[in-house]
């Protein structure tokens, strides 16, 4: 799975573990990706969103949690 959400095009971010004795190790912060399903103009089209993404569409009234979305 591809680690970039394909609609609002949030990635990786990189810094560091920072233990207690102050030692930093590198560190990635993945997005939370899901993969959704939705109808758009009557064809299915399944997208990576980061699920700021999926909130934002339902506030939006774009997605639904009803009929439209399979997954």
């Amino acid at each position: 799975m591809a680690t970039r959400c394909e609609l609002t095009g949030k990635g990786k971010q990189f810094g560091h573990n920072v233990s207690f004795s102050l030692r930093r190790t590198k560190k990635v912060f993945k997005p939370n990706l899901q993969k959704k399903t939705f109808m758009v103009d009557g064809q299915k089209v399944t997208m990576n969103l980061s699920t700021q993404a999926i909130r934002t569409l339902k506030k939006k009234g774009i997605l639904t949690n009803g009929a439209p979305t399979t997954k």
